[in-house]
């Protein structure tokens, strides 16, 4: 990984799912990434970044019930 900046299989291999899964997810757009020289690139601060706004909504949800 250099400077942040994982491919498809770095990025399973970080989340700990299918690389098949990363794919579906770039293309439906729920993980932010740029297809560059016919490769997808995603940098790690925004995962990290949306993992912990998706985690913050779930634990408001979770408060309110």
């Amino acid at each position: 990984m250099a400077n942040g900046i994982m491919d498809i299989k770095e990025v399973a291999s970080y989340l700990k799912i299918k690389e098949q899964t990363v794919y579906r997810l770039v293309q439906k757009g729920k993980i932010p990434a740029l297809k560059i020289g016919g490769q997808w690139k995603i940098k790690k601060d925004h995962l990290d970044r949306m993992f912990d706004e998706i985690l913050t909504e779930k634990l408001k949800e979770l408060k309110n019930r």
